[in-house]
């Protein structure tokens, strides 16, 4: 270095001599005065600078991160004090002390991780919100008769039909609406013995004996009583008390609203008390039956609302409950049966008609976070919360469970707090990585002895920009 001053100092002494300009004096007398004042102390400041610095401890200059030492990526157990190449060829990475340091007084696994490197492995985040939570269940049903609203119709007595009112099926029918007429001798005869007895309680209801006027009410109570059961209508009891005369044919009426679903009543043909003659449906009221998996099963109940969709009527919803939720889980498409129980008043929901069916499951105010926030291992969940200046905190939480993308935290976190949704396995990583070395000693690369790396010779010097 004092060699290349010298000369520079002569160079420009000569120019000044050879152009007699009197302008490089002062720049000469500079020159001298820095040559003078560097030359002496040199040797006595190096030494005073080399006593300061500590054996092992890297040189920084003022305003630079101090370094504590580098490290193998690939291997952070090796170590060096200088900077080098590894000896799989990867240049070392420095250890920062301000990285070292960072986090001491924050709970145990929390990692330093700077702005270069989260940018690097796409750290993102996201926050811990409480807000109301629902879950819709979608699924398709099938509509079907409400099985509590059919009826079968029949007679109580033998006999004969001679004409027929309803006389095809799908045909809808009232409440006290004449079905057919049925001959039958039993029912004649069964007139004739309520005609007789109330004759007799018209005489003997004012007998001066007791008795006697006690046993003509009994007899035509019992009379009345077998017609009624026989599904004689009050009507057609009043119709034979004011004519007198035994109707040798009589009306049946239908018991209840609904459609006909089966007919087996035609004329001409014998009755027994045992022959179904109609089956009727009320549709005023229809089932929806719908399958859902077993895992949604522990969020279905009895009186839930359900909202049912039909693509025949486009934009229109209709609302229903579930009635029923059936015991038994099919084994082979591991859904369960569950019935819902839906208002038909205008009769436009038709049996065995599709559709889509929407149970909606209200959770209340809950704390959740994204479903990519949360590492799974099956035995423990993680979330990374950011405590600031880049230190990452692995929490424990306990999960509830996951709705559309969102996972309820039941434990371990509370709302606002920051955490990571992207990036988080690199830095579970990072986070188990300075964990485990911590808890090993260090293992400097200088102890490492290996064939990659033989011993420079004395005595012969290295070409230049190559580094032995």
């Amino acid at each position: 270095m004092l060699k290349q001053k010298l000369t520079g100092v002569a160079l420009v002494m000569a120019v000044a001599l050879i152009l007699g300009v009197s302008v490089y004096h002062s720049q000469i007398a500079a020159a001298i005065a820095s040559l003078g004042a560097r030359s002496a102390p040199a040797p006595q400041e190096a030494a005073q600078e080399a006593k300061q610095l500590p054996q092992g401890t890297p040189e920084t200059s003022k305003g630079q991160r101090k370094v504590l030492y580098w490290q193998d990526a690939m291997n952070p157990g090796m170590r060096s004090n200088k900077p080098g190449k590894a000896p799989d060829g990867m240049d070392l990475v420095p250890v920062y002390a301000d990285e070292r340091s960072a986090g001491t007084d924050l709970p145990p696994g929390t990692t330093h991780i700077s702005a270069e490197k989260q940018q690097l492995i796409g750290v993102q985040y996201g926050a811990v919100e409480s807000r109301p939570l629902t879950r819709t269940i979608r699924a398709v049903g099938r509509l079907t008769y409400d099985e509590t609203r059919i009826t079968h119709i029949h007679t109580k007595f033998e006999g004969w039909i001679n004409k027929v009112y309803v006389d095809f099926t799908g045909q809808l029918i009232r409440k006290g609406q004449p079905l057919f007429t049925v001959y039958s001798p039993e029912l004649v005869s069964t007139q004739q013995e309520y005609l007789i007895a109330r004759r007799a309680h018209k005489y003997l209801s004012d007998a001066p004996y007791a008795e006697v006027a006690e046993g003509a009410n009994s007899l035509l109570d019992s009379a009345r009583e077998r017609l009624k059961l026989w599904d004689i209508s009050d009507a057609q009891i009043a119709e034979l008390d004011k004519t007198g005369k035994v109707q040798r044919d009589l009306t049946m009426y239908s018991p209840v609203d609904g459609f006909v679903l089966d007919r087996k009543a035609f004329e001409n043909i014998r009755v027994t008390p045992d022959s179904d003659l109609y089956t009727v449906a009320d549709l005023s009221t229809v089932w929806v039956n719908t399958e859902i998996y077993e895992y949604e099963v522990p969020y279905v109940k009895l009186g839930q609302q359900a909202t049912v969709s039909l693509s025949y009527f486009p934009g229109e919803n209709f609302h229903g409950k579930i009635s029923y939720v059936y015991p038994q889980l099919d084994t082979t498409t591991r859904t369960l049966k569950v019935r819902i129980e839906l208002p038909n008043p205008q009769f436009k929901l038709k049996p065995d008609m599709y559709a889509d069916v929407q149970l909606n499951i209200d959770y209340g105010h809950r704390i959740v976070v994204p479903q990519d926030a949360v590492l799974d291992s099956g035995t423990e969940q993680v979330v990374f919360v950011a405590r600031g200046d880049g230190n990452f905190e692995p929490r424990k939480v306990e999960i509830g469970p996951r709705v559309d993308e969102q996972v309820v935290i039941l434990s371990g976190l509370t709302p606002g707090e920051k955490i990571v949704t992207s990036g988080n396995f690199l830095v579970d990583s990072e986070s188990r990585l300075k964990t485990a070395m911590g808890q090993m000693p260090g293992m400097k690369m200088e102890e490492r002895k290996g064939p990659s790396q033989p011993k420079k010779q004395e005595g012969k010097e290295s070409m230049p920009g190559m580094k032995m």
